[in-house]
């Protein structure tokens, strides 16, 4: 039976979340793999992962998603389905303990993918694996299949306040 760990909300630090948990991970030498949705550019945190050998980053997304109506919109989805296929493949072939399906939620709410199919690849899991889903927007039927749900709410944010996105915080 895997675990099921979910990080939504508006509020930052979901990403930031699954890290931790792949930091810990790694420090009790388990074999992690992290699939980007959406993300595309280069992080902070992938400088440090490529640091830890039996930590897999997989950058799938295409960035920001357009509206459904643009012209680029299909190429996204395209990604965000190869990502859903290479999750699929991770966990058939029991490649890792600990999965990070990185801005899933979000891939669902924005159309890329049907949340449907996401639960029905969760249901399908065999054996002990350590899922983690996150992204704003979760889908109910993800809620409701997580164990642990955590909700981040954006209280206040400086970005509001014309601060700037700042390496080391929000990249």
């Amino acid at each position: 039976m895997p675990r099921v760990l979910l990080f939504t909300g508006d509020g930052k630090g979901k990403t930031t979340a699954a890290m931790g948990m792949v930091l810990r991970a790694a420090g009790h030498n388990m074999r992690v793999c992290i699939i980007q949705f959406i993300k595309n550019k280069e992080t902070g945190e992938d400088a440090a992962l490529s640091l830890l050998p039996q930590v897999e980053l997989l950058k799938m997304g295409q960035g920001f998603v357009p509206d459904t109506r643009h012209a680029d919109f299909p190429a996204h989805r395209d990604k965000a389905r190869q990502a859903l296929q290479a999750a699929a493949e991770k966990i058939r072939q029991k490649a890792c303990d600990l999965l990070v399906l990185d801005e899933i939620n979000t891939a669902c709410a924005c159309h890329l993918l049907e949340a449907e199919e996401v639960a029905e690849l969760i249901r399908e899991i065999r054996g002990p694996l350590i899922l983690v889903l996150t992204g704003r927007d979760a889908p109910e039927i993800l809620v409701d299949l997580a164990d642990t749900v955590t909700v981040m709410e954006c209280r206040k944010h400086g970005f509001a306040q014309g601060i700037a996105a700042e390496k080391g915080v929000e990249y």
